[in-house]
């Protein structure tokens, strides 16, 4: 409590002004991005970034999620596993040098064969692509897969290939360029990144961005993104603590604004004993007992606040084949949840870590719940970058975290991730990895929805990963910046202006 006092006193005593005048939109935010190279990271800070100075063949409205040309101006399946691309002639990347087939292909091997892809599966559908000629190129696909357009439009942002073959991927990383609505223009480590409009930009669905630059400034944590707004550093920052909205709101300059996400909050639970072969959570009565431990109703209403929602399926509930109905639900129980760790040999509880990067009274609230049946869960506190490196290692017992799907309307955006043996699946369940396998090998929805209904019950029957919560996504800015916030949490500065 004593931090928002200090803030709201910096925010009479300092006024927040605008950079309008300099035509500067000037952004904080926690989650630094260790490398600006879209497919070099798996933050949610680098696919934002990726949208602003890369574009991909197909865009995707952010409000009617509606499928639009881009650098492709039309597409066909050939087949079930192929499709053709007509491209978008007089598009040029931010050096002048001309967008066209060979960048496409180039871009669909690095992504499958450059062992840095820090999110294999988001490409694991794509077998390669081929040109036929210099504005037309085909994707083939390893296997049938529903989705491919939609990941083609959020996930899959065209490199050059010349360029980036003549400085490489390092340097790259420090100058690159892409065909998007703004050119990064400094990369200083993960401190500061600056971008200014690409005034040679094509007449695409993302128009011509308003405001000419960017300055990101990358910080430590929530207060130092609360502290920048407040102290006139910052037009605009998010993901901040439900508690300081009134005293952005109170504030004559400056504005607030919730939208939910379709990030969810989740609990994974280390149920293959990658943390240690004696770990507790082996057995399915403690993971059971943890489900039932967690009052999922009081947690969203008193810490993650207005607007969220319980999740009982581990997925968002507008994603395809995001089944609730199948989900086995579990009530608020401490005292049953008690006497399930007797039952597995635990009366006294045990000790173990509970890893997260989120908000660290998420993580408080959590501890609290499992400290009240026994469990105490040391809190292992760290920046999003350790922490999902630390979880991918197998060194998280119970892993607090969020995910956001890429904005992927489908739940083969998520399945695959935590349950198809990747570094982030901690259940390591054969028959849990054949019917993700078999939901993602079908363009037939029934049998997706199938699949993935029995795919949600046996994630929840075996009390794998408990579905905490939608996220509200909070946003904060000055007065003077015109900002829409979407559900796919994907913010879009070339769509902003000064008002």
């Amino acid at each position: 409590m004593r931090i928002w006092c200090v803030l709201l006193l910096l925010a009479v005593a300092t006024p927040a002004l605008a950079q309008k005048s300099a035509d500067t939109l000037r952004v904080s935010w926690r989650d630094a991005v260790p490398d600006v190279d879209p497919y070099y990271n798996s933050l949610r800070t680098g696919l934002v970034l990726a949208h602003q100075a890369w574009d991909t063949l197909i865009y995707r409205d952010p409000a009617t999620f509606e499928l639009r040309p881009q650098l492709a101006t039309s597409w066909k399946y050939v087949n079930d596993t192929a499709l053709e691309f007509t491209l978008r002639q007089g598009v040029t990347f931010q050096d002048g040098s001309p967008f066209s087939a060979d960048d496409v292909v180039y871009t669909i091997e690095t992504a499958l064969h450059d062992p840095r892809v820090s999110v294999p599966t988001n490409f694991a559908f794509l077998q390669g692509a081929e040109k036929i000629d210099a504005d037309h190129v085909r994707i083939r696909l390893k296997r049938v897969f529903p989705a491919a357009l939609e990941y083609l439009a959020m996930v899959v942002p065209i490199l050059p290939k010349g360029y980036r073959e003549r400085v490489g991927a390092a340097a790259y990383a420090q100058a690159p360029i892409g065909t998007g609505p703004y050119r990064i223009t400094r990369v200083d480590g993960t401190r500061e990144i600056d971008l200014e409009r690409y005034d040679g930009y094509f007449n695409g669905p993302k128009g011509r961005p308003a405001i000419r630059r960017i300055v990101i400034r990358e910080v430590a944590d929530a207060n130092a993104e609360l502290a920048d707004l407040l102290g006139g550093r910052a037009d605009w920052i998010w993901m901040l603590n439900p508690d300081a909205l009134t005293t952005i709101d109170s504030h004559p300059e400056l504005r607030a604004l919730t939208q939910e996400s379709m990030r969810i909050g989740y609990l994974s639970l280390d149920a293959a004993g990658r943390s240690g072969p004696d770990d507790p959570m082996k057995q399915l009565k403690v993971r059971q007992a943890i489900w039932q431990a967690i009052d999922r109703a009081a947690f969203v209403r008193q810490v993650v606040g207005d607007g969220a929602r319980v999740l009982y399926a581990p997925c968002y509930p507008s994603q395809f084949g995001c089944d609730e109905a199948a989900a086995v639900r579990y009530p608020y129980d401490p005292a049953k949840a008690r006497q399930l760790l007797a039952d597995a040999g635990y009366p006294d509880g045990f000790k173990t870590e509970l890893v997260s990067y989120i908000l660290p009274q998420w993580s408080k609230a959590i501890a609290g719940y499992l400290q009240a049946i026994g469990i105490d869960a040391r809190i292992v506190q760290l920046p999003t970058g350790q922490a999902v490196r630390r979880a991918e290692a197998g060194q998280a017992p119970l892993w607090l975290g969020s995910w956001g799907s890429y904005s992927i309307n489908d739940v083969s955006a998520i399945f695959p991730y935590f349950f198809g043996g990747g570094p982030d699946d901690y259940a390591r369940d054969p028959e849990l990895e054949k019917l993700v396998q078999a939901g993602d090998a079908t363009t037939d929805p029934d049998r997706r929805r199938l699949a993935y209904s029995q795919a949600i019950h046996r994630i929840t029957a075996q009390a794998y990963w408990l579905p905490l919560n939608t996220n509200v996504t909070t946003y904060a800015m000055v007065q003077d910046l015109d900002f829409t916030a979407y559900p796919d949490e994907l913010p879009r500065f070339f769509l902003a202006h000064w008002r």
